[in-house]
């Protein structure tokens, strides 16, 4: 029997990977983490831009959080917070970027190889939606109103997706999942040691992540002979679409909304 190293960061690439073009194009035929590279890196430059923001210009700052942090009360007529928000971080901390981005590092590429390049998007993407929808959710059903009020904003919702996916695909690849669990245990604990972390966006996250992962291990027995890109599309469409439904049920209690039609 070989001996395998325990590695926080399995399939991964090496820095010298990353900015090699042959090793890019190989990466690409290979379902390497190309992906993951892209969104890790737009995270960084945007947390960059972040911090230098709150050196020279904090006004700026401010406008700048403001203009794409998750707020459940303006959501539905800020649609793209769903998505800026993902890729916004902590600027006068290192720990929150940090955090996301090993994680990220140690989770994702493995999903990319297994997926490929737009699959994984697709579940990204659509696990961070359902963090913004975990958000929306627990403003509606929140006793008092307040979680209207919240903001928040990082790639954690997204992240707790691919929690979720690796779970569900583990049975069918029979992978060591050792080191993703190290890094699903630590996020899950933060919200109870670290304060103002939006565990809402975390379920969100992690109920879509898994759900639509198991359509495209399982799903409708009709497209399981389809390729993955054609389930792909058919399931994240789907998944899609509850969540604009579930996004306007939760939205009718905005009371922002709510006003608006007692005015009108």
């Amino acid at each position: 029997m070989s001996y395998r190293r325990f590695s926080l960061f399995p399939s991964s690439p090496t820095l010298r990977d990353l900015l090699d073009r042959r090793a890019i194009r190989y990466q690409w035929r290979d379902n390497g983490p190309v992906i993951t590279s892209i969104i890790l890196a737009m995270c960084v430059a945007v947390w960059v831009v972040e911090l230098l923001l709150s050196l020279v210009w904090p006004a700026g700052l401010s406008m700048l959080l403001s203009a794409g942090a998750f707020q459940p009360m303006l959501a539905t007529h800020r649609p793209w917070l769903f998505v800026t928000s993902m890729f916004l971080h902590q600027p006068t901390s290192i720990v929150h970027i940090l955090f996301n981005m090993l994680t990220l590092w140690s989770v994702a590429p493995v999903l990319e190889r297994m997926m490929g390049h737009w699959p994984f998007l697709a579940l990204y993407v659509l696990s961070g939606v359902g963090g913004g929808l975990g958000m929306m959710a627990w403003a509606a059903l929140a006793p008092g109103g307040y979680g209207w009020l919240q903001a928040a904003y990082g790639a954690s919702g997204a992240l707790f997706g691919l929690f979720a996916a690796m779970l569900v695909v583990y049975r069918r690849i029979g992978a060591d999942i050792s080191s993703m669990m190290v890094w699903m245990v630590i996020n899950f604990a933060m919200p109870v040691v670290i304060s103002n972390i939006a565990w809402q966006a975390h379920v969100g996250g992690f109920l879509i992540g898994g759900a639509f992962t198991w359509l495209l291990v399982s799903g409708v027995h009709a497209l399981r002979g389809k390729s993955l890109k054609y389930r792909t599309v058919v399931y994240g469409v789907a998944v899609l679409a509850v969540m604009v439904v579930l996004i306007a049920l939760c939205d009718a209690a905005n009371p922002a909304r709510m006003m608006a039609s007692l005015l009108w």
